[in-house]
């Protein structure tokens, strides 16, 4: 028994401080899922993997986090294993350029990448999802972790009739399978496992069609058909660009986007399925202050930068993050034009400016760096290059980079080696100043976007001092943006010519007047017919609070109004409501049910926020408010769990 210990803990230490994909190779995996009880989210399957030896070894593992039964069979006859609750390790002499089967079947109940939605909820929106990117989809199929073994995986599922199970690839058929129903997905490229997806609810689609012959599968819940096309919209033609602009066909057999309820990011790349968080499905007012477009360019460039091509290890996700946030920056210039992408690109720098004023800035090639550091100095990191190289060897080198490291694993200098070669040009100084050094070089930065007359237009524009310019700043033909600098700094010198406006500079002015004064009441009464929820939340509370004789009105002419997916408008109404002196008192306690019923966990964690934080703001967070916060520190996004958490401490 003690020399077993020993082995056990020998192998449990050199894998540790190995790296596998030196002695073997995975090639597929067909995977069938079903599941047990889903109350209790168990998740039960078979796995064939299909794999090749490099080099001789004793022993080969697959990561499989906290198993409630795991057991395989290496080609077709039970070898000896160990399961050490992270690592189901085969011990068998293997040797290299053999080839071999392994089947293993699993129960669990996991606690991470894969999320059982509302099955405790009798009116929920019932859903399983999976999230594999730093969540690890061996918590539920034994896989591998290491994203440089890329896998060729098939899915069957199991679930109920009624449903839409959606995975990676091409569905090629159902069939009726006992009482239920088996959805087949075929995948003909490798992939690494964090992007193995699965997304299970009742859900409806329609198909458009690329110019390439690409089918573009975007799913929406069946209620929201008249907020379809909002959502997906611009969907196709960035799509159509993207292939074009890249020079290289998408790698995949299909492209599929689900949204899905209580999500843990804005949207995750898995292979050939997009699942975004359904903040994100969006009426056509609504579009204007907060929509797809991004998060749909973001991900769908993914599928080449990520998914195509997978970095080594974190030391060059920029290629991944970067790339991805630069190329989704390029889809929007294709939908709003040159302006929106300068204007994007200087708020990309004023961020990294105020990261390095806040001495936080670091290596793009550091494995720790922030988001912002990955994503927005990746990007500027590539428009800087491109102007440097020219657009001709930029996508020249693009090209071939991807095409001769497609399906494969990749580090910076695979990338800048293929520029260096097309372009001719020694990159060594660039590199240096760009990736290597921690300093954001915001003078180099500021000097390519004067390039843009918009962003000179809007550099000129002061109004600290106020002149009789800047009146007609307002009135003419500047930007909105400028525009909506010249408000900032107007503040208590705005007048009424002000708000004959755009909606972005009319929302300006109302976050700008706290106190809405007198002499521009009526102007001011304008803005809740504005086409834009976040200014009609804004212009409601503005007047509730600046006339409170006239409160009544304002709630009257609001009363209908929902706002976003998270309530925004119809969340502070029923607060205001409550708030009043004398609203329809009769209503009073219908109006604080329907707020507190927000905060229970049928609906989604940003309705559910607000809920909470205006109860709290009235001072009426009682019992049931109490227990439905205690629950949200449960929660499985991590940013709603500590925000239940601080609200807790507040007395």
């Amino acid at each position: 028994m003690k020399l077993r210990l020993i082995i056990f803990f020998l192998l449990v230490v050199s894998i540790a401080t190995s790296q596998q994909t030196e002695y073997v190779d995975f090639k597929t995996a067909k995977v069938a899922i079903a599941f047990g009880d889903l109350l209790k989210k168990e998740v039960i399957g078979t796995v064939l993997y299909e794999f090749e030896i490099l080099k001789d070894t004793d022993s080969i593992y697959i990561d499989a986090k906290g198993f409630d039964k795991i057991e395989h069979i290496l080609d077709g006859q039970f070898i000896d294993s160990l399961y050490n609750g992270k690592q189901l390790i085969i011990k068998y002499p293997f040797k290299a350029n053999s080839s071999h089967k392994l089947n293993i079947t699993w129960k669990t109940t996991s606690k991470k990448a894969i999320y059982f939605i509302d099955w405790d909820n009798k009116k929920g929106n019932k859903q399983i999802w999976t999230q594999g990117q730093g969540k690890y989809t061996s918590n539920w199929l034994p896989s591998i972790d290491d994203m440089n073994d890329k896998i060729q995986f098939d899915l069957t599922v199991v679930f109920d009739k009624g449903y839409e199970v959606i995975s990676n690839g091409k569905l090629i058929k159902t069939e009726d399978y006992l009482d239920k129903k088996k959805w087949y997905y075929d995948m003909q490229h490798p992939m690494s496992s964090y992007l193995v997806a699965l997304a299970i609810g009742k859900y409806t689609k329609k198909i458009e069609v690329s110019k390439s012959g690409i089918p573009l599968e975007m799913y929406y819940y069946p209620e929201d058909s008249l907020k379809f096309e909002p959502t997906y919209r611009y969907t196709k033609q960035m799509f159509d660009f993207l292939e074009e602009e890249i020079g290289v066909p998408y790698p995949w057999q299909n492209y599929k986007q689900v949204p899905v309820k209580d999500f843990l990011y804005a949207g995750m790349e898995n292979t050939s399925t997009t699942i975004f968080s359904d903040a994100f499905v969006i009426d056509s007012i609504a579009f204007v202050d907060k929509n797809y477009v991004n998060v749909n360019a973001h991900e769908l460039a993914h599928q080449w930068f990520g998914d195509l091509v997978t970095e080594t290890s974190g030391t060059h996700h920029w290629l991944q993050e970067g790339f991805a946030t630069y190329y989704a920056l390029l889809a929007e210039r294709e939908v709003f034009g040159d302006n929106y992408y300068y204007w994007r690109l200087y708020e990309y720098a004023q961020e990294l400016l105020n990261q390095h004023k806040a001495r936080q800035s670091t290596s793009l090639l550091d494995p720790k760096s922030s988001s912002t550091t990955f994503y927005k100095k990746g990007a500027w990191v590539l428009h800087m290059l491109r102007e440097k190289v020219g657009d001709v060897a930029f996508k020249t080198a693009m090209k071939n980079y991807l095409n001769k490291n497609q399906f494969k694993n990749v580090e910076t200098d695979d990338f800048i080696n293929e520029v260096e070669q097309v372009s001719g040009q020694d990159l060594d100084a660039f590199v240096s100043l760009w990736l290597k050094a921690k300093r954001f070089d915001y003078d180099a930065a500021l000097e390519s976007l004067k390039k843009s007359v918009f962003i000179q237009e809007y550099l000129m524009v002061d109004c600290e001092a106020y002149t009789s310019k800047c009146k007609e700043y307002m009135l003419h033909g500047i930007s909105d943006e400028a525009k909506i600098k010249v408000v900032s700094q107007l503040s208590n010198r705005l007048q009424k010519e002000n708000f004959k406006n755009s909606l972005k500079v009319r929302q300006a002015i109302a976050k700008t007047l706290s106190k809405v004064p007198e002499t521009l009441k009526k102007d001011y009464e304008t803005l809740l017919d504005d086409a834009s929820y976040i200014t009609i939340e804004t212009a409601l509370f503005g007047l509730w609070n600046s006339f409170p004789e006239e409160q009544n009105k304002y709630l009257e002419k609001t009363r209908n109004i929902q706002g976003f997916n998270d309530k925004n408008v119809r969340a502070l109404w029923l607060t205001l409501a409550l708030a009043s002196n004398d609203f329809e008192p009769e209503n009073s306690k219908a109006f604080f049910e329907e707020l507190l019923d927000y905060t229970s966990s049928k609906y989604g964690f940003e309705i559910r926020m607000n809920a909470f934080r205006y109860l709290m703001w009235i001072r009426s967070c009682g019992e049931k408010c109490q227990e439905n916060l205690q629950q949200a520190t449960k929660h499985h996004n991590w940013q709603f769990s500590k925000f239940a958490k601080e609200m807790l401490k507040v007395k």
